[in-house]
């Protein structure tokens, strides 16, 4: 399981407070709260990219010692973020994006897993549809084989369609593999139709 307890985390000043959740094997645990409940913060903290205040996050039953650069549980954790051309190096080609976990390795069977057609693959972000972009994310995202994914508002720039597609693709990944996932939207409907249980976060408090 990828566990959060008690999770503190801002930056200046605390942006969550005491939030506990759990992600288990081979199911999807939803996020949601309005903007500013720190959603992303959370999502952070479980993808070992943000050093929490207080609280610990576990992996496997193992305690998570090291965040961002010191993270060396990290390569278990796969992230989905919500703008995919914030993600991706522009210089970079789709082929090159999907490729950089695996330090150049063959990207055509990851390519395939999220309805990338070849001709898709030499072309740079600029070229593409943020659809096609996200889904060159996902697929680096599972490039190593992660055993939890976390989808932070993956969906917000999509059309009903590439949504529907990209759940698609992780759904099979999570039969076939059992890897967890955490979702993050604000999308009610998305999360009902997604997740098997959700947890809600409150609206920030007035500073």
């Amino acid at each position: 399981m990828l566990t959060g307890t008690g999770i503190t985390a801002g930056y200046r000043d605390p942006v969550v407070t005491d939030v506990s959740l759990t992600v288990q094997p081979g199911r999807t645990t939803g996020l949601a709260g309005p903007s500013g409940s720190g959603k992303s913060t959370v999502a952070r903290v479980l993808a070992l990219l943000h050093k929490p205040f207080s609280g610990t996050v576990e992996i496997d039953g193992e305690t998570v010692t090291g965040f961002r650069f010191k993270a060396t549980q990290r390569t278990k954790i796969g992230v989905l973020f919500q703008q995919p051309r914030l993600s991706v190096d522009p210089r970079f080609t789709l082929r090159q994006a999907i490729a950089e976990p695996l330090r150049g390795g063959d990207v055509t069977e990851l390519a395939d897993l999220v309805m990338l057609t070849g001709d898709l693959l030499d072309r740079r972000p600029h070229e593409v549809s943020d659809g096609q972009l996200q889904r060159a994310c996902l697929a680096r995202a599972l490039a190593l084989r992660p055993r939890y994914l976390i989808c932070d508002e993956m969906t917000t720039m999509l059309d009903a369609s590439t949504t529907a597609a990209l759940v698609g693709v992780i759904r099979a990944y999570q039969r076939e593999s059992g890897a967890g996932v955490l979702a993050i939207s604000h999308d009610a409907t998305l999360l009902a139709r997604w997740a098997d249980e959700t947890v809600r976060l409150s609206a920030p408090l007035p500073r």
